[in-house]
Parts: C-alpha cells; structure tokens; sequence
C-alpha cells in the first residue's frame, strides 16, 4: 500500500489533550482582545471626530451670525452674538486640547497595542507550520517502524527519526514559548489601559469643567432679561404673526 501523509495523522499522540485545549483556549483570548481593540480604536475615531465637527459647526454658527445683517440694527443683540461667538471660539480651542490629549494618551497607545497583534499570529502561523511538520515527519517514522526489519528499512527508520528530532525540538520551543507568553500578554492588558482610561476620564472631567465656566460667563452677558421658555415661544409666534401679517407675504 502506498503511504501518503496526508490521508491519516500519526498513530502517536504529538500533543496532549489537555495541552492544545490550553492553547486554543489562550489564543482564543488573544483574538478576541484584539478584535475588542480594534473596535475601541474605531469607536474613539468616530468620538474624537465628533467632538471636532460639533466645535467647528458651534464656531461657524455664531462666525456666520455675526457677519448676518440683522445683528446690525441691534446693538444689543448684536453684543449678545459676539458673546456667543467668543465663547464658541473658547470651547473649541478647549475641545481641541482635550482630544490632542485624548490622542497622545489613548488612541497612541491603542494603536501600539493594536500593533502587537500581527507578530503574534504570525508567531501562531509558524507554530502551525512546525506542528505540521512535525505530524507529517512522525507518520513516516511510524511507517518505517511497521515495515519488516530488514538492513534497507531500518536505515529508512533512523534516517527519519534523525529529520524529526530537530523539527520535534522546534515544534517543542514554539509551543512552549506561545503557552508561557500568551497568558501573561493578555494578561497585561489591564496595566497597559489603565493608564490611558484615567487620562481619557480626567480630559473629559477638564474639559466639561471647563465648559462650566465658558457657559456661566456667557450666561451673564445675555438674557438680562430672563424669560421663560413658553415666554420666548408665545413672544417669536407673535412676531411671525407680525411679520405674516405683510401683504408681501400674504397668500393669493
């Protein structure tokens, strides 16, 4: 019968149960960390983006009214725009220090992580390799050891066991290596992040605290006179009526 690798594995057991359930179990961890980080990447992206649109909207919103000719007649309300604007123009000079911060502290380190995770599933692709290596080495040993014994074969056998004992010790290292490091990789997920989170948390705080004060002083220089919000509804629908009211904009 003619012997092809690739149809059955080794009669003998090249690693343990117990040992490739370790395994798959540690790597599984690992890709799972890595798909989270990915995500978390993505999601602080779009975060940090976000914030950026929404302060350059603020500022061009009140850039735009101050530049409208209605604020013109109206002394008054045209100081209450410019105390709009300046105060727009703070909170995104303030949201821009927050997400430098936000990048240098969080999404650096993320992306170093992140960077980590390509050499060590290249690390798992070669163990594969050896491991294959080593099966395909070990049927053959197997093969040589249930011919007959005669001087031709048992020169095969040696010559085979002498090809799997440096592919076995191979296979040994980089088994070994991925079990004793995998675990303490992901493991030190929680030292690395910690770091970056307080300074993710502590930008946020500064930043809305921040915004606390740029609020409370515009607060005080507009809307002297303070009016409720069904004031305020009660007050422009009668101004609407008013300006309904013109016969250029009467209906036909």
């Amino acid at each position: 019968m003619n012997w092809n690798p690739f149809k059955a594995g080794p009669k003998k057991q090249i690693i343990p149960k117990t040992m490739e359930r370790d395994f798959e179990r540690e790597y599984g961890k690992l890709q799972q960390l890595e798909e989270q980080t990915k995500k978390l990447q993505k999601d602080m992206k779009k975060s940090i983006e976000a914030d950026l649109a929404m302060s350059k909207s603020a500022v061009k919103i009140s850039s735009d009214l101050l530049g409208n000719p209605l604020c013109e007649p109206d002394a008054a309300f045209l100081e209450m725009v410019t105390a709009l604007d300046t105060a727009m123009k703070r909170m995104d000079a303030f949201n821009q220090e927050k997400v430098n911060q936000i990048q240098k502290t969080v999404m650096d380190p993320l992306k170093r992580f992140s960077s980590v995770f390509p050499s060590l599933n290249m690390a798992v692709k070669r163990r594969e390799q050896a491991l294959q290596e080593y099966k395909r080495l070990q049927l053959k040993v197997e093969k040589y050891e249930e011919k007959e014994r005669t001087g031709a074969a048992i020169a095969k056998l040696h010559q085979a066991q002498e090809e799997l004992q440096p592919v076995r010790e191979d296979f040994t290292a980089k088994n070994s290596q991925l079990l004793d490091e995998m675990p303490k990789f992901y493991n030190s997920r929680v030292d690395y992040f910690k770091p970056s989170f307080q300074s993710l948390i502590r930008a946020q705080v500064d930043y809305y605290t921040q915004m606390s004060r740029v609020f409370d002083d515009l607060a005080q220089q507009v809307d002297k006179v303070q009016l409720t919000d069904i004031e305020r509804e009660r007050e422009n629908e009668d101004k609407l009526a008013a300006l309904r009211g013109l016969s250029i904009v009467a209906d036909d």
